[in-house]
């Protein structure tokens, strides 16, 4: 369905980044939504068949995302999203960390900043996100929980959620 939209994930582990450039068939509007509404993101953000549940969302600068990732078996796994800048339809970062239920930061687990670029191009769109983390250590350890994987995989879920629209 996508092989002509771009795809890059890359590893820096000079700079302990993931930087990832995805491209996808709809307009600025409509990636902005679906990546600020919690609604849409319920719809994506899991890789299947984990799905995503928002507990609470305010997207704003100092805002908060409290939500979880339900598998299969019903267990939980919660995280935040701490809102640091938001330029309308453009760009958003935010500090992302595991949590408990509260939004209390688990802090065995790595924190991720990620900073989100939005570019319409014609009539698709491209998301440029750098994640950053605080060590080489870090970003070793998101990357052998399989965050390669599951991000590609909730990326192809926004895939469907944009060729469902256009049905």
């Amino acid at each position: 369905m996508r092989s002509n939209l771009a795809f890059d994930f890359i590893v820096n582990k000079e700079n302990n980044t993931v930087n990832v450039t995805r491209e996808f068939a709809a307009n600025l509007e409509l990636v902005w939504d679906a990546w600020t509404n919690p609604e849409i993101l319920d719809q994506w953000w899991a890789p299947k068949p984990w799905k995503t549940e928002t507990v609470s969302m305010d997207f704003s600068e100092g805002g908060r995302w409290l939500y979880y990732m339900q598998g299969p078996e019903g267990e939980r796994h919660y995280c935040i999203n701490d809102y640091k800048k938001i330029e309308l339809r453009k760009s958003f970062s935010g500090l992302d960390a595991f949590s408990d239920d509260q939004g209390n930061i688990n802090p065995e687990m790595p924190r991720t900043l990620w900073k989100n670029d939005f570019n319409q191009n014609g009539d698709t769109t491209t998301v440029s996100i750098v994640a950053q983390y605080e060590s080489l250590e870090d970003l070793e350890k998101i990357i052998s929980l399989g965050f390669k994987e599951g991000f590609t995989m909730a990326l192809e879920n926004l895939d469907t959620y944009f060729a469902a629209l256009k049905q």
